[in-house]
């Protein structure tokens, strides 16, 4: 790709700098991440995408390592349900996805690999021991707390299991303070507001940087207690990136923001149903794209916004539940199908937050999603990077600014295919992907990229990724091709 001098963009939509500090807690500054989910609902036993065992994993992370900078993993602890959101004893790490050794030699092999692993945090609520209000002993080290009994005098008062006959402890008086958040009736909701709780959690997550050796946190379930809380633990444990999962309208997502005091980076859900009531729709109406308000971005947050596509609870859970981005159990190889995901993988990808790439998306279009990240990387588009956009019902065109080059994005059936001036042809989806992609850069050129499997520059050539180490060419999985 040839080295051009970078256009410059008069730039639109402007950072909410009062929420913007260098010492945001697990927000890290002008991020060029980008993250994989790395597992869907039960693919600890299912193999329609791959099976995501921690064996499994560790085969594919010279791929992994190569475009992903993080890896969010689910749940690790031991737990009452397969995929791991009842934890039943949190330094128990042998789980239906895996013996404690086998994590341990995949974050190794993650981390070699330069990728950071984040942990998938389940402590708004807690499974049980014998009954309903007994839990396993935790024992994270002296190093790290030590160890600590949960008992029901740490659940919250208005829990179901005081007022169930069968619970074990129907009607006890020792119990918490009420809960700061919704309940959540599939297991015992925890009263964030106790000191003692307060340091199982702290400890807890300590543990799980300190001697899980993870990098960052996923919380699960946020809106299950007040953001304070989530505040007080990052601040803690220090992660390198948090992120919370607050399945909510655009103002409540704000609200949480700052009752964290902004120490966390939240999932864009508002984006992702913007995403599927336009680009998901079989005659999609682009100009919605810059509807205003109806994103992080929008609102002017876009450093906190992790943007996806679909993730384990809204993929093929079940056909009541189902909140596909496309619909219940579609079949990805259908060519409009992956048109439609293509198009929404590649907005993500290539504007501001940081980008979560869903596992059965990656491993059903691989190379495709593995050119855009590189792209993306090439000119170091980040979380807070400045965007210009425009749409009509036909089409949608952003110009990104990255820290190395520009990118122009267009989507849609409508859009324009003219190389414009200063850029370069990147990325051509043609009739099985409505989306066009031009890089400038600046001239010092293309970034090199290391991966795992190869060392060496990577470029883009007919959609597909490559990587040069001299004279040499080799695939994404390392196979020379020249």
């Amino acid at each position: 790709m040839k080295k051009l001098i970078l256009t410059i963009l008069s730039m639109g939509l402007l950072v909410n700098t009062s929420v913007i500090s260098a010492a945001n807690i697990g927000v890290p500054s002008e991020c060029e991440g980008v993250m994989l989910q790395g597992f869907y609902w039960d693919s600890y036993k299912l193999d329609k995408y791959g099976r995501t065992l921690w064996v499994n994993l560790t085969k594919d992370t010279a791929a992994i390592n190569a475009s992903f900078d993080m890896i969010w993993l689910p749940p690790s602890a031991s737990s009452s349900g397969g995929v791991g959101y009842i934890p039943a004893k949190m330094n128990n790490q042998n789980s239906d996805w895996g013996q404690k050794s086998s994590l341990v030699a995949l974050i190794k092999a993650l981390h070699d690999g330069g990728t950071k692993v984040i942990a998938d945090i389940v402590i708004n609520h807690r499974g049980n021991d014998s009954s309903w209000c007994t839990f396993y002993a935790d024992d994270f080290t002296p190093m790290y707390g030590g160890k600590f009994q949960l008992t029901r005098s740490h659940i919250c008062k208005g829990d179901e299991a005081f007022t169930n006959p069968e619970s074990g402890c129907y009607g006890s008086t020792e119990r918490g303070a009420a809960d700061t958040g919704t309940d959540f009736a599939g297991a015992r909701d925890l009263d964030h507001t106790s000191s003692y709780v307060q340091e199982w959690a702290k400890s807890y997550l300590q543990w799980m940087i300190g001697a899980m050796k993870y990098d960052g946190f996923r919380y699960d379930m946020t809106l299950g207690y007040a953001g304070k809380y989530l505040s007080l633990y990052n601040q803690a444990a220090k992660p390198y990136l948090s992120v919370s999962e607050l399945w909510e309208s655009i103002d409540k997502q704000v609200s949480h923001l700052k009752a964290t005091d902004y120490n966390t980076m939240i999932f864009d859900f508002p984006l992702k149903y913007v995403l599927g009531n336009t680009l998901g729709k079989s005659s999609p109406n682009y100009s919605l794209l810059i509807k205003p308000g109806t994103s992080l971005r929008g609102k002017g947050y876009k450093k906190y916004a992790v943007t996806f596509i679909d993730n384990h609870d809204t993929f093929e859970r079940s056909d009541a539940q189902s909140q596909e981005f496309i619909g219940y159990n579609v079949d990805l190889t259908d060519a409009a199908v992956k048109n439609k995901i293509l198009q929404a993988n590649a907005y993500i990808l290539l504007l501001p937050g940081v980008p979560c790439v869903f596992w059965p998306h990656w491993k059903s279009y691989q190379a495709e999603i593995d050119a855009l990240i590189a792209v993306r990387k090439q000119a170091g588009i980040h979380s807070e990077s400045e965007i210009t956009e425009k749409a009509d019902a036909t089409y949608y065109q952003a110009t990104v600014q990255g820290h190395r080059g520009s990118v122009i994005l267009r989507l849609g059936p409508g859009r324009s295919t003219e190389v414009p001036e200063g850029y370069e042809l990147a990325i051509e989806g043609g009739e099985t992907a409505a989306y066009t992609v031009f890089v400038a850069m600046y001239p010092e050129g293309l970034q090199t990229v290391n991966g795992a499997a190869v060392q060496g520059q990577k470029f883009i050539k007919d959609g597909q990724l490559f990587i040069r180490i001299n004279e040499d060419v080799y695939t994404i999985l390392g196979e020379k091709i020249q």
